[in-house]
């Protein structure tokens, strides 16, 4: 890896760590992921006052954020939809995945969303097999969103190491 005279490895290593984190913030979600990646990315432009190469770098990231973010709404709420749920179960569930974290950590972020959806779909469809099978295609397409959500901050991270070597 050749350094730039304006940035140094230090600099380098401490984007790093805010994209890993970033990374790991796509898991956890109180951490806004994709945004805390591509803002570290643009800090690594910023840090030499940019260049082709690093505003390209930028530019292929904004668009890597923008498709992991598209991935990770779109996706689950047009599944929800044609599991015939209303896209409220989506929300009631975010909330009880985010309730559930506080009340039982870490794991109470499944249990919590897992849990409400069910009793949703279970209270609108007033059938524990018919709420068990709108909730497991809720989920699907919830794990498949984060997927690819995970993905993208994947690519932007390479993205990123790419222009770190290049430049």
């Amino acid at each position: 890896m050749r350094e730039d005279p304006g940035v140094g490895t230090a600099e380098t290593l401490l984007v790093a760590l805010v994209m890993a984190v970033g990374v790991v913030g796509v898991l956890v979600p109180l951490l806004p992921g994709l945004a805390l990646v591509w803002a570290a990315g643009l800090v690594w432009v910023l840090g030499d006052g940019g260049g082709v190469v690093r505003w390209t770098v930028l530019v292929l990231m904004t668009v890597l954020l923008v498709a992991g973010a598209a991935a990770k709404w779109v996706l689950p709420a047009r599944s929800v939809r044609d599991a015939g749920a209303p896209r409220s179960t989506l929300l009631v569930g975010a909330v009880g995945a985010v309730v559930g974290f506080f009340v039982i950590p870490v794991v109470g972020l499944v249990i919590g969303g897992v849990g409400v959806i069910y009793l949703a779909e279970r209270r609108r469809l007033g059938d524990g097999g018919l709420a068990w099978r709108s909730t497991r295609a809720t989920l699907l397409a919830v794990g498949i969103g984060m997927l690819l959500e995970l993905a993208a901050a994947f690519a932007m991270v390479l993205t990123w190491a790419l222009g770190v070597a290049v430049t």
